[in-house]
């Protein structure tokens, strides 16, 4: 399986990296995994602008990307459990999750994709919301192969 993260940020060495390095070393026991930052000069000039811009800017970047399966990580999106979360990952040949820049998505982008879903009802910052989500993807494996991580 191969499974691609697209995040609207600027690309960085910070503390989360370490985080992120270790689950998506766990990850990679079950699937390929590819961490893909994408920020331009217009996404940063039209978040400057208003949240309209921005969005438009974003789905711009993001589109061409939609491709197999894709996922919107995104407030408004279901709410599911890490069970549910594990049965989105079987069965798939790849996988594309979606982080939205700032101001989210916009609504056409995400009527594009198959599902949107909601880590939570509290708001994440793109990094923390990153982490949550490998988090759960490593989760997910592990309850589809029965390892004891998910108890």
């Amino acid at each position: 399986m191969r499974i691609n993260i697209y995040s609207i940020n600027k690309s960085g060495r910070d503390e989360y990296q370490i985080i992120n390095k270790n689950l998506e070393k766990m990850i990679k026991k079950y699937a390929t995994l590819k961490d893909i930052s994408l920020f331009n000069k217009k996404i940063a000039s039209s978040q400057n602008q208003s949240p309209t811009i921005a969005k438009k800017a974003y789905t711009e970047i993001l589109r061409p990307y939609l491709k197999e399966f894709n996922i919107a990580l995104d407030p408004k999106g279901k709410k599911i459990d890490s069970f549910e979360f594990a049965k989105l990952l079987e069965n798939r040949n790849s996988i594309n999750f979606f982080i939205g820049g700032a101001y989210g998505f916009e609504d056409e982008f995400l009527k594009e994709c198959n599902i949107v879903i909601s880590l939570s009802d509290l708001t994440f910052s793109h990094k923390i919301a990153k982490i949550v989500l490998l988090e759960q993807i490593f989760r997910g494996f592990s309850i589809l192969n029965n390892h004891p991580y998910h108890k």
